[in-house]
This record gives structure tokens, sequence and C-alpha cells, in this order.
């Protein structure tokens, strides 16, 4: 375990919506790497506590942070709370996300303000807050790889993704060297419990690599963003090839051509 001492010298990084599912493996997976983590959650309480307790018995210091990041005047508290607490913080994981399955016909101006807020406006106000309050250090956002489709069907969520990757190059421009900035965008890695078997493995069938991605792939992304110093506002696609399936309709892919 480690002493007063050590924790104030310790590198800490601050996980968004880190209680559960990609987020937590993200953030035990940091503990592993030496870092104390302040985990964010907006309202899996139970689960947050239950994941600091694992990553505390993983010898890291670990404290819980609730915040609704969809209220962006807070944020910069959220940011002042964690440093206070973790001195040595030298990361920030911007995981959490909110995800809604509209068009925009179908969208209600809340479910458009939830996504434009948390998944976009969230990591840039604490990016920038990070970036004023740390040294040095790196920024990793998580996105997906829908960012490279055009689904009409996801529109307020695929909208406020691929702006994450706006804000991911230019905070990249404006904080080097100091600070680096890169995302990861996964593929089918963890869908969701309403999925079919059936539908996974169709998804599967479209991959190229033909194989389901699995929290490790991730993580082995994550490392490299941080190991290496010369990556710099990019993102890292991490699906398979999935993303590079864009071929489209034509006469040549048409069912009765021959």
């Amino acid at each position: 375990m480690t002493d007063a001492s050590d924790a104030i010298r310790a590198p800490a990084v601050l996980v968004t919506g880190g209680a559960v599912r990609l987020g937590r493996a993200f953030a035990l997976h940091l503990a592993r790497r030496g870092y104390d983590v302040a985990l964010h959650y907006g309202s899996s309480e139970d689960a947050a506590k239950e994941t600091a307790r694992t990553i505390r018995e993983e010898g890291r210091q670990c404290r819980i942070f609730q915040a609704d990041l969809a209220d962006l005047e807070g944020l910069g508290t959220l940011l002042d709370q964690v440093r206070l607490a973790f001195p040595g913080l030298s990361l920030l994981v911007n995981n959490a996300s909110v995800y809604f399955e509209r068009r925009m016909t179908t969208t209600t101006p809340e479910e458009l303000r939830a996504c434009l807020h948390v998944n976009t406006a969230a990591p840039y106000l604490l990016t920038a807050a990070f970036a004023r309050g740390v040294k040095r250090g790196d920024v990793v956002n998580i996105i997906d790889n829908k960012i490279h489709f055009h689904q009409v069907d996801y529109a307020p969520y695929v909208i406020s993704k691929q702006a994450l990757v706006e804000v991911t190059r230019l905070s990249a421009l404006e904080f080097a060297p100091d600070i680096r900035v890169n995302a990861i965008a996964p593929g089918v890695v963890m869908p969701a419990s309403s999925r079919s078997d059936d539908y996974v493995q169709w998804r599967i069938d479209g991959i190229p690599a033909r194989k389901q991605g699995d929290r490790e792939h991730l993580l082995m992304a994550l490392d490299y963003l941080l190991d290496n110093d010369f990556v710099c506002g990019q993102v890292l696609t991490v699906d398979g090839g999935e993303g590079l399936m864009r071929e489209g309709r034509h006469f040549g892919n048409y069912p009765d051509y021959q």
C-alpha cells in the first residue's frame, strides 16, 4: 500500500464514466500501470464504490467524484477537486458518453442537448481545465468507430462524436508539446446487452478481421498512446478494419449482377 508521501508523488488519472464497462476497464488497467485514480461517475454510485475498492486492492489510491457532465458550469470545479485530492494528476481519460438511437426527425431537444453536452462539450471543457492546471500530461478521448460512417439512425450521437474528433485535433494543436491529446475509436468490443447473438455475429461478418474485439485490444491501444510520445492529435481506430468498409452500393455489388 502506498504511504502519504507516495500518494503526493504518484501520477494520477481522472477517468470519466469510470465505474462500469469500458471506463472501469481503463481505470483498473491504469491503476496496474501505477496511477492513482480519480473515478468519476454520474449515477452508478454502487458500481463506483466497487470499482474503487478493487483499485485500492491493487495498491493504488482511489477516490470517487460524482458529477453531472451535462452541467457544464460545474466542470471546472470537478477538475479543481481532483487536483486537490491528487496533486500528481497527469492524465485525463474522457470516457463518459450518452447514446440515443434517433434520427434527426425523432430527436428531442433534451436528447440532442445531452449528446452535445456530455459527448462533446464536457471533454472540451475538462481538457481546457486540465491544460490550465497541469504542467505536463496526456488526454485520451474515447470516441467510436461510428465516426467513419453516415448512420442517420444515430444522428445526435454520431454528430457529437464527430465533433469530439475535432476537439481532439484542435486541443492537440493548442496544448502541445506539454499536453498530448489523442483518441481511441472502438469498434465491436462491448455490445449492449440488448443486442442479440445473431446481431453481433452479423456485425462480425462485416469486419475484415472477422472477429469481435475485446477490452484487451483497447487497453493495448491506450498503452500505445501513452508510451509513444511522438503520437499527437491522432484518432486510433480499433475495430478490426470495420471503419474501412465504406464501399457503398454500385453495379459491381448489385445482388442481381453476375
